[in-house]
């Protein structure tokens, strides 16, 4: 792949936050004897857990690149993918200020008001605001431009009319960030679209929720119904909607949650395995198969935080990482699948390597499809090709 395209420096944790990982492994171990959480598969999309979010800030470990001024730890990247990791390695339950932290934060860093940071950052970084995604709209797929949700202007702000789905936590956050037209289609589709912060408590908002297939609450369709939005949540410029999302999709489609979302199976059926390996060579195999692909990946999730922090274009690299890594995890439930010695029991206890084969396989499914789907993704590393 051409370097213009995907123009990547290699980045390494450096030895000196190996402490940083030590503190968060020590405090996690701690958690899991006292019975504060379950580990399990897909925690930074179900494991919703406020008090756990706000011991995680007392700690300082939410909102960590967020400046201190704002009420975060100013540090830097690398720091923060450390605790990520780690978090998501055990399953952790970070959903109540995964997307707040992940993608609000740094958007309001860099296209906020003032007043719009000095309101929310310090309530992200306490672990106490929390923020869903408003893009995906019916029958539009991944792809945002064809968005309808419209914003017509009134007095002293906005009205906005529209429907998103699969809106992750809706039915708990207070925020969400929607993009809508609002401006008339003059057939340049990337124009006219604005971003607002719309309050998910105020008048005109409902919330529907869509089942996972475990029968889980998480996605929502939210209809917006004339929903007033003064003039002081537009974030950033009207107009400018397309270039903020693009630049807000680098971070949530890169992260480490897009290939250690089933990393608690994987260190399962590592032990699965370990139990029979003189007799079951070929399933070693495919643990060092697997192991290694991950080590790769993750060397990809690290390179493109560090374009990220230097403010580097990421949407292209940011797709590829979400594209392999999410086949990845699928992966790792169907492979678990073949190699363990039992079948699926869907009573099985949370936390047990039955249960983690479990809830990797019916959640599996959408791994390649939130975030963008995979084809849409490779459609648009297809085209930095093509324009290279």
């Amino acid at each position: 792949m051409s370097s213009r395209v995907l123009p990547i420096d290699v980045v390494r944790v450096p030895p000196g936050l190996e402490p940083l990982r030590a503190e968060i492994r020590t405090f996690l171990d701690s958690e899991i004897r006292r019975g504060a959480f379950t580990p399990q598969c897909d925690s930074w999309l179900t494991g919703w857990d406020e008090p756990f979010s706000r011991r995680l800030a007392e700690h300082g470990w939410i909102g960590m690149t967020i400046p201190r001024r704002y009420g975060g730890q100013g540090r830097t990247v690398l720091d923060r993918q450390v605790v990520l990791e780690e978090l998501l390695a055990v399953g952790a339950p970070v959903a109540a200020h995964w997307i707040a932290d992940r993608q609000t934060a740094p958007s309001l860093l860099r296209y906020g008001s003032e007043q719009q940071r000095a309101e929310f950052l310090p309530e992200i970084a306490a672990g106490r605001c929390y923020f869903a995604i408003g893009m995906s709209e019916p029958d539009s797929g991944s792809d945002l431009a064809s968005v309808r949700t419209r914003a017509v202007r009134v007095a002293g702000g906005w009205r906005l009319t529209g429907t998103k789905v699969w809106t992750s936590g809706a039915h708990r956050a207070q925020w969400f960030f929607v993009l809508a037209r609002s401006a008339p289609d003059t057939g340049d589709r990337h124009a006219g679209l604005s971003q607002f912060i719309v309050n998910l408590r105020a008048e005109g908002v409902t919330v529907r929720p869509i089942r996972l297939l475990t029968g889980e609450h998480e996605f929502n369709e939210v209809r917006l119904d004339g929903v007033f939005v003064p003039d002081r949540y537009v974030l950033g410029e009207i107009g400018s909607g397309w270039g903020q999302v693009t630049s807000e999709l680098g971070y949530e489609r890169s992260g480490p949650e897009r290939l250690l979302t089933t990393f608690p199976l994987l260190a399962a059926l590592v032990s699965e395995v370990r139990r029979r390996a003189d007799r079951d060579p070929a399933a070693v195999a495919e643990i060092g198969a697997l192991t290694s692909r991950l080590l790769t990946l993750r060397q990809l999730s690290l390179s493109v935080a560090g374009m990220l922090a230097a403010g580097k274009p990421a949407d292209v690299a940011a797709a590829l990482v979400k594209d392999l890594g999410t086949r990845f995890e699928q992966e790792v439930a169907e492979r678990a699948r073949m190699l363990a010695d039992e079948m699926p029991d869907p009573d099985a206890a949370p936390g047990t390597f039955t249960g983690h084969l479990v809830r990797g396989l019916l959640h599996s499914p959408g791994y390649t499809l939130r975030g963008g789907t995979n084809e849409v993704l490779r459609g648009v590393v297809a085209k930095a090709l093509e324009r290279a």
